[in-house]
């Protein structure tokens, strides 16, 4: 991967829906060398999708919150993950290290479906204990930082 493809993911990053047009003025290119690059980058892995950002609170679901999940000792680590599955205001779950298992980033419209949504992971999904941190606001810093452009 070279500085040229650098560019190219960094744009993609910042606008997934950039043309090849696009990108190809950015890195001084034609739009078929740009397009072939791309092609390159997805086939190896690179760039796996391209995805939509919504706004959570025009959704309804303007309170986020990240929750630490400890485990009963008994619980099927993969039947736990297969069950958030079922849980749509999980939108991410992570496994971690430390003290607790795993780490759910939550949307919700309020404190009282969070509460619901902690009784249904202890009464479902084998869950011993949750500590849950309102997240206030996150600070954009961007995956395109790790490519140096």
């Amino acid at each position: 991967m070279d500085r040229i493809d650098r560019q190219l993911l960094a744009a993609l990053v910042n606008d997934g829906r950039a043309t090849y047009q696009e990108l190809g003025r950015l890195v001084r290119l034609s739009s078929n060398t740009v397009a072939d690059r791309v092609r390159r980058l997805r086939k190896h892995g690179v760039i796996r999708g391209y995805r939509a950002e919504l706004d959570l609170a025009v959704l309804g679901r303007g309170m986020q919150i990240l929750t630490d999940i400890r485990l009963r000792e008994t619980v099927d680590r993969a039947g736990f993950e297969r069950g958030l599955v079922h849980v749509p205001q999980v939108i991410a779950a992570m496994r971690m290290t430390g003290d607790y298992d795993y780490l759910l980033h939550v949307v919700v419209a309020n404190a009282l479906e969070l509460e619901h949504i902690i009784d249904r992971l202890k009464a479902e999904l084998g869950v011993r204990e949750a500590r849950s941190r309102l997240l206030l606001h996150e600070v954009p810093l961007g995956q395109d930082r790790i490519l140096e452009v």
